[in-house]
């Protein structure tokens, strides 16, 4: 690993392990940390170091905030603790069932080509690295107009982060083709400058209403991503000679 990418991969491994969101949230909501526990900052501390490895601008893949049966429990976006032990070879003591969005991006990596393969070309992540819970429910951040309006800059530092780590933000894919695109267009974008912005639907919907097709979307996943990061490094090779 070169000193360029172990500095993005400790960058931003600090910033998930010391996230503190400094607002007041509506009123019956709770924030949902996982790096708050020590198994968790190691797997992350693990992850990013073995897979944010050389220089290459990677594709920014933005999914909303964790869900309480993956990324809340493992810290890594679409990522359940089957997923870390058996496809990622991080060994955890993680526990949980397996999560149907999770299910859904380990057969996208495997078309990929493999965790490496994936990641040297993607960083995959959400807009809230931290979830949301009320009664006891995994919440969607724009589900309540309130909480998406006071987390707006807490998820513009994340996106500036995520720039840091070698994902350049102007050009983005993001998982939900609905409120999610809704939210970037109207509060992200005009600040944050996505020259390019594409959306597919998001993995939950896929499971859930559309699974006898779930190969078809794997594989518009796949070759989504690809055009992508050819097309971006194509643009930052151009940049370059310039």
């Amino acid at each position: 690993m070169g000193v360029t990418s172990s500095r993005h991969a400790e960058a931003f491994t600090t910033w998930l392990c010391n996230l503190d969101l400094e607002i007041d949230l509506p009123a019956g909501f709770l924030v949902m940390n996982p790096y708050a526990d020590s198994e968790v900052q190691r797997v992350v501390r693990c992850f990013y170091s073995r897979y944010l490895s050389g220089s290459q601008s990677r594709l920014s893949i933005w999914g909303i905030n964790p869900g309480r049966f993956g990324a809340g429990i493992t810290g890594l976006a679409f990522t359940d603790p089957w997923a870390l032990n058996h496809q990622l070879n991080i060994p955890t003591s993680l526990d949980g069932r397996r999560e149907p969005s999770a299910i859904f991006i380990s057969a996208v990596i495997d078309a990929y080509g493999g965790a490496q393969a994936f990641y040297d070309d993607v960083l995959l992540t959400a807009f809230s690295p931290l979830g949301f819970v009320r009664s006891g429910v995994n919440v969607n951040f724009y589900d309540d107009a309130a909480l998406q309006r006071a987390i707006v800059p807490f998820v513009a530092e994340h996106v500036d982060a995520v720039r840091e780590a070698g994902a350049p933000s102007d050009s983005i894919l993001i998982l939900g083709s609905g409120k999610l695109r809704q939210f970037v267009e109207r509060y992200l974008a005009p600040t944050r400058r996505f020259n390019h912005v594409l959306a597919l639907d998001h993995p939950r919907y896929i499971m859930q209403y559309r699974r006898a097709t779930m190969d078809r979307y794997v594989e518009q996943y796949v070759d989504t991503i690809r055009q992508h990061v050819g097309r971006m490094r194509q643009q930052t090779m151009a940049q370059n000679l310039a």
